[in-house]
């Protein structure tokens, strides 16, 4: 068996799961309700709290949905009850972001200014101008706003300027080798 799919997850007080047919999983908590299906040949249970997923034999497919499927059910619970975040540093002179509103503004040294909204799932936070946190309850759409961010300017490898995230390190470059 699977050791991430046989784990069970615990519910937390003030989460609620609901398990419709064909495997849609709805969990609702304090920081919004999330829905997902999963494939209909695993068998997802609700007993007192505890979720456990079970597969029915030991097929090659099977056993990677199993262990699959476990994982996003608990991410989809701690993203209700704690949320999830993923920080962004900005390098660079010049470089800044600001949020007035639910509009988030990055100066990135292109000829105009970025702009991001903020939308029921996902939330912008600024502490200061080199730092922006993206924040929500489903992780899949953290990671995914957070990397088109980042994306806008890349760090390279030379001077480090850029958009990076906060664990990343960069591998820095010598320059040109001159006389």
């Amino acid at each position: 068996m699977s050791r991430i799919g046989r784990e069970p997850i615990t519910v937390p007080a003030g989460v609620t799961v609901t398990l419709a047919e064909n495997n849609e999983v709805t969990v609702k908590g304090p920081k919004g309700t999330l829905t997902q299906s999963f494939p209909s040949i695993l068998k997802i249970e609700n007993n007192a709290g505890v979720i456990t997923v079970t597969r029915p034999d030991d097929e090659k497919e099977t056993r990677a949905l199993h262990g699959t499927a476990r994982a996003l059910l608990n991410s989809m619970v701690l993203g209700v009850t704690n949320g999830f975040e993923r920080k962004l540093e900005i390098v660079g002179v010049g470089y800044r972001a600001q949020k007035s509103g639910k509009t988030l503004t990055l100066n990135l040294g292109h000829s105009h200014p970025i702009v991001f909204e903020e939308d029921a799932d996902i939330t912008f936070d600024v502490p200061d101008s080199n730092t922006v946190i993206v924040k929500g309850a489903d992780k899949q759409k953290v990671g995914q706003m957070a990397a088109v961010i980042r994306g806008k300017r890349p760090p390279e490898p030379y001077l480090g300027k850029g958009v990076k995230y906060d664990f990343e390190r960069i591998r820095r470059k010598a320059g040109k080798a001159g006389k």
